[in-house]
């Protein structure tokens, strides 16, 4: 992988709370798997910044081997990877994943 593309995935993950590498971007999804997850952040009033794989081929490939996991999106929370889609819908669903950033010093507006 290029280095420069992994130094600036590490960065976009440490210097940003919650991170999320998505297709699209939060106001407009290009993909069902993103929008899902927007979703879920949106639902819980969480701040979080994000990047669109599409606009960058280095970082959509980059993001999947940063973390060794295969699908977009991806989701950080103090540089630590959450996980994918499916992943995160389970945690909100459950409340694990307001108790995750919760623990991680980020505000929640809402559990569920």
């Amino acid at each position: 992988m290029d280095t420069s593309i992994l130094t600036r995935i590490q960065s976009d993950v440490q210097n940003n709370k919650v991170m999320l590498y998505m297709k699209g971007t939060p106001v407009f999804p290009q993909c069902g798997f993103s929008a899902a997850v927007v979703a879920v952040l949106n639902n819980l009033g969480v701040d979080y910044h994000s990047e669109n794989v599409l606009e960058d081929p280095g970082i959509r490939q980059g993001i999947k081997e940063y973390a060794n996991w295969p699908t977009i999106p991806q989701l950080y929370v103090k540089g630590e990877f959450v996980g994918g889609c499916d992943i995160v819908r389970e945690m909100y669903e459950t409340g694990e994943l307001a108790q995750v950033l919760t623990d991680a010093g980020i505000e929640v507006r809402s559990a569920a």
